[in-house]
């Protein structure tokens, strides 16, 4: 997605130097703080979706993408107590799949070594609206997992993508994707697409985690997150599809190094999702970074433009620090 070369400073002139003068500007964080920051634009809108002090699940709506968080946040989901899911709520997302919202979010029972994905429906079109537990979603090997998503292809079949443990104990997380029959069941085995195997990806643990789908036109990249988030050297990684079977790791080739990290301002650039600008001309990254050199899992939530290269994939450039004026998305009110 970046090369760290004479490329990685296109966002910052992009975004800063290039702006037109008299234009509306924001500075980064756009939340002082939150992690693993997940938003979808959808009827107009953009929903900024949250763990509520790792207990619970809600969702904030804003017109304008620097404003996500700004508005009321509206809690659509709190677990019982005393169940498998009750507590360490981690990385919701929200997905708009086969005409029904649908959350994606990890928990467990106070054990770490119990996480486990788990479902919830939307109960009304509008997604700040409450949700109930649709129920565990699980591969046959019912392994520890955090951090999944859903990728749907253009033939309309459905992917479950997360991060987990091979065996039973905590020796390192990978990426695994598997079959879905409905958007609440895994219908397949799971297969390892990636695993922390370089250097960059195993500061702190060995850690591949916070897979997100991102396409442009008919490519396909999964970015994900490396190194254990608690370091500044958390960073992003990319994995390019091939065309194949998305269910052969053979299809997915890993960008030999990161294509998003710390430099002497920003530290520990990780955990994204990506939205358009509401013209539909500007791709952007939501992230989490630390809040300073050292802050380890204290963070906060930025937003940045990013570009495609000619040869057709992204280029995030390098992470813009916090204060440098910005240009607003393009086609903001």
């Amino acid at each position: 997605m970046l090369l760290l070369t004479g490329l990685t400073f296109l966002v910052p002139a992009l975004a800063s130097v290039a702006a037109p003068i008299g234009e509306q500007m924001f500075t980064n964080p756009v939340v002082s703080h939150g992690a693993d920051p997940w938003v979808i634009r959808w009827n107009s809108k953009y929903y900024f979706c949250q763990s509520r002090h790792n207990d619970g699940v809600r969702v904030c709506e804003a017109t304008n993408l620097e404003d996500i968080g700004k508005g009321d946040w509206k809690s659509v989901w709190q677990p019982a107590q005393g169940m498998p899911y009750s507590k360490e709520v981690w990385a919701p997302e929200l997905h708009f799949i086969q005409g029904k919202w649908y959350i994606y979010v990890a928990a467990d029972n106070g054990d770490n070594s119990n996480h486990r994905m788990y479902v919830l429906e939307g109960t009304s079109a509008d997604p700040t609206q409450p949700f109930i537990l649709k129920g565990k979603i699980a591969a046959p090997e019912d392994r520890w997992a955090i951090d999944g998503t859903v990728l749907e292809m253009p033939d309309g079949k459905l992917y479950f993508i997360w991060s987990g443990w091979e065996g039973t104990e905590n020796v390192a997380q990978n990426l695994y994707i598997a079959p879905m029959s409905n958007p609440w069941t895994i219908n397949g085995p799971r297969v390892c697409i990636s695993r922390p195997e370089h250097l960059w990806e195993r500061h702190g643990l060995p850690i591949n985690e916070g897979p997100e789908v991102l396409w442009h036109g008919t490519r396909l990249f999964i970015i994900y997150s490396a190194s254990g988030m608690w370091t500044d050297d958390y960073c992003l990684g990319e994995l390019a599809w091939n065309g194949g079977d998305v269910l052969n790791p053979k299809s997915w080739a890993k960008k030999p190094e990161p294509v998003f990290s710390s430099n002497t301002a920003v530290f520990g650039p990780g955990h994204c999702s990506f939205v358009m600008s509401p013209d539909g001309k500007e791709d952007w990254i939501v992230y989490h970074a630390h809040v300073h050199r050292g802050s380890g899992s204290v963070r906060d939530v930025r937003i940045q433009r990013f570009i495609w290269n000619a040869d057709g994939l992204p280029d995030f450039g390098t992470p813009v620090s916090a204060g440098i004026p910005l240009a607003r998305p393009s086609g903001e009110e």
